[in-house]
């Protein structure tokens, strides 16, 4: 089994820079580096995503996924897409349900690795360790705000979850997907109780149970 490997000695202060990660570990030969981050992980209704990223050159404008408008999400997706190894796992509502929450998030961190089309020397995850990897890894809190690789994940991520949560929206507008994208806000709540969940809900999820007694098959398509 892989475990969590620290470079040593290096020190990475986190205001050093959101490449300093990069640097420091590529200065011990541990290239190419992969960065690993979900979206979804809190909404209560549509798929969890999990991207993996080895960038091949630097990208300008590069954040927090959270931090960025649309716009610039959008733009440094496409981006990324053209100029980096990208593996992106889709995990459904419903197996979230079976297997449970982090079991999926880990699970799918593995799977998104395993489908970068470059072996990785050594991967970042953001916020918690994932055994099993093919390659040492660092677990990093918050590592799309201090770590380039990883903050390229997270808009992959992201990006591609919000277009999913948009094209749900066509076929169940009531819901406000294309709004919330599946989180938890008054709007979504009021769906919940007036129409029940959808089959893109996940329905261990307590807001979702609440709802399940207005329509247990979902609300109608509109």
């Amino acid at each position: 089994m892989t475990v969590a490997f620290r470079p040593r000695p290096s020190v990475v202060r986190r205001d050093s820079g959101l490449y300093a990660y990069e640097r420091a570990l590529a200065r011990r030969g541990l290239t190419p580096i992969a960065g690993v981050d979900e979206a979804g992980r809190g909404a209560c209704a549509g798929p969890l995503v999990v991207a993996a990223v080895i960038l091949r050159k630097p990208v300008e404008g590069l954040g927090d996924s959270k931090l960025l408008t649309p716009a610039v999400r959008e733009r440094l997706h496409d981006q990324i897409l053209a100029t980096a190894h990208v593996g992106v796992v889709v995990i459904p509502p419903e197996t979230i349900d079976a297997r449970g929450l982090h079991k999926c998030n880990v699970a799918g961190m593995r799977r998104a690795v395993a489908r970068l089309s470059c072996d990785p020397g050594y991967i970042l995850t953001d916020g918690f360790p994932v055994p099993g990897l093919p390659a040492p890894s660092l677990a990093v809190w918050k590592g799309d705000q201090v770590a380039a690789c990883m903050a390229a994940a997270s808009i992959v991520a992201k990006v591609t979850r919000d277009r999913l949560m948009a094209a749900l929206d066509v076929t169940y507008p009531q819901y406000g997907f294309a709004e919330h994208k599946g989180y938890v806000t008054p709007q979504h709540r009021l769906a919940l109780e007036t129409h029940g969940p959808c089959p893109h809900h996940r329905y261990s999820f307590v807001t979702v149970a609440r709802g399940m007694g207005k329509n247990e098959m979902g609300a109608g398509v509109a």
